[in-house]
Parts: structure tokens; C-alpha cells; sequence
């Protein structure tokens, strides 16, 4: 049979050569699909398809992770002692005892042991010359001081709440320091005896003393609020007075 002109001198393709060619030519495609990626890869690498089609554009982020602050604060009681004086004018002794006249406003304990004097300190004063200065600290000093926030706040009146702190009255004459070995005392300190707290109410002027301030590393403490000793174991307002009152006696440590 004549197969025509266009067919003649050419040879049949044999299975295996066929699909060679066919492997080849699917390795044509994929190679062709991989350099596209390639190519356009980038231009969606800064974004992402929401549902919809619309590219939400994303940006990458660093995030540092700071430490977290801290605060250090070292209780005076546990450094040594000093012998500087602290400042025995009226003004700065009105900036530091405004926290104890808010204490007696507010008959809080808490809010008075910031100006009193530290059970650290205290323990160095006396131990091995009392047998318990942890208790003595707590049953005797800050019990007193206790009862005597209360009675102080009774002796403002109804008006306690509204008593503005005037002026402190003091005589710089009287602070001195007690050596070591004085007072059952192992460590010196500054002792300011019989300030006043001079105070408005009502539109009066009254005021009422504190027994002693004495001083840990330059700065002044309450130790006894009302009279020590007195005549009785309960809260006991020092030495009341209308007007501003008269700082003093001097003496006692």
C-alpha cells in the first residue's frame, strides 16, 4: 500500500523512545514552573492573602523583652551607726514628722513606724545588755507607741481629721549625743528630747509634745512619743498645751 509522499523515510518510534520523551518533556514543565517561582516569589513574600483576595500587608517584628525593674531597699538598722547630727531647725523637723502628726490624725500604727525608731537598730543598741531586746522592742516601745497614737488623736478633738500641722517647736540647744556605754546603750546616738507639735484646729492653735527623737545614721527617729516613764502603762498625750508651748525640759537620753 502507498502511505503517500510525506510519510516515506521516516522510521516507526518505538515505545521506550516515546516515553522518554514524554519524561523529558514533564521535566520541562516542572523546571519551567520552579524558575517562575523564582522569579515572583518575591513580590509576595510581604504579604498575605486573606479570604477575598486582599493582601494584608506583614512586617516582621522584633521584640525585646526588658528586665524587669527592681528596687533595692536597705533597712538603715542593718548599716552601722554614724555620728553625724541631724538638722534640728523647725523646717526640717516639720518635713520629717509630718508622717507621724498624719499617724495620730489617722490613729495608724502602721503609718507611724515609718518615723520610728528600726527594731534593727534598736537589736544593735542592745543586745547582749538586755536578755531580750526583740521582745522589749515590741512589748514595750512600739506597744506604748501604739496606745499613744490613739490618745494623741482623742486629745485633736472632732476635728482631727481636718488639724493642719503647723510648726514643730524645738530648742537646738537641748540635742546631745550619748556616748556608748551610757543609758544601756552599746552604740551612740543624738537624742533631741521634748519637741512640740504645734498644730491648728478649729481655728486654735494648740500643740502637744514628743518625748524623745534620737538618731540613726543622721537622721532622727521617734522613740518615745509621750512621757517616758510615766505614771501609768497606758497611752499618755505629753505635756498638752494651748498655743505653741515651750520646747523642752533638756536632758534624758
Amino acid at each position: 500500500m502507498d502511505i503517500g509522499p510525506e510519510r516515506r523515510g521516516r522510521r516507526p518510534v518505538g515505545r521506550a523512545t516515546f516515553r522518554r520523551r514524554q519524561l523529558a518533556a514533564a521535566l520541562g514543565v516542572v523546571l519551567g514552573i520552579v524558575l517562575i517561582w523564582v522569579v515572583i516569589s518575591p513580590l509576595f513574600s510581604s504579604s498575605t492573602t486573606l479570604k477575598g483576595g486582599h493582601p494584608s500587608t506583614t512586617q516582621a517584628t522584633t521584640t525585646t523583652t526588658a528586665a524587669p525593674a527592681t528596687t533595692t531597699t536597705t533597712d538603715p538598722g542593718l548599716l552601722p551607726q554614724t555620728d553625724v547630727e541631724p538638722p534640728t531647725d523647725g523646717a526640717s523637723l516639720m518635713a520629717r514628722l509630718g508622717p507621724l502628726f498624719s499617724a495620730i490624725q489617722t490613729n495608724s500604727l502602721s503609718s507611724g513606724m515609718s518615723v520610728f525608731f528600726p527594731e534593727s537598730a534598736y537589736l544593735q543598741m542592745k543586745t547582749g545588755i538586755l536578755p531580750n531586746p526583740s521582745s522589749d522592742y515590741a512589748s514595750r516601745l512600739v506597744a506604748f507607741y501604739g496606745m499613744d497614737l490613739a490618745t494623741y488623736q482623742h486629745a485633736l478633738g472632732i476635728g482631727a481629721a481636718t488639724a493642719t500641722l503647723a510648726s514643730v517647736g524645738v530648742n537646738p540647744a537641748y540635742a546631745s549625743w550619748i556616748a556608748p556605754g551610757t543609758c544601756e546603750n552599746s552604740v551612740g546616738y543624738w537624742h533631741l528630747p521634748n519637741i512640740r507639735l504645734v498644730y491648728s484646729t478649729a481655728g486654735t492653735t494648740q500643740s502637744f509634745g514628743v518625748a524623745s527623737l534620737i538618731s540613726w545614721r543622721g537622721v532622727w527617729f521617734v522613740v518615745h512619743l509621750g512621757p517616758n516613764p510615766r505614771p501609768s502603762n497606758i497611752g499618755t498625750v505629753d505635756q498638752p498645751a494651748s498655743g505653741p508651748g515651750t520646747p523642752g525640759p533638756p536632758g534624758g537620753c
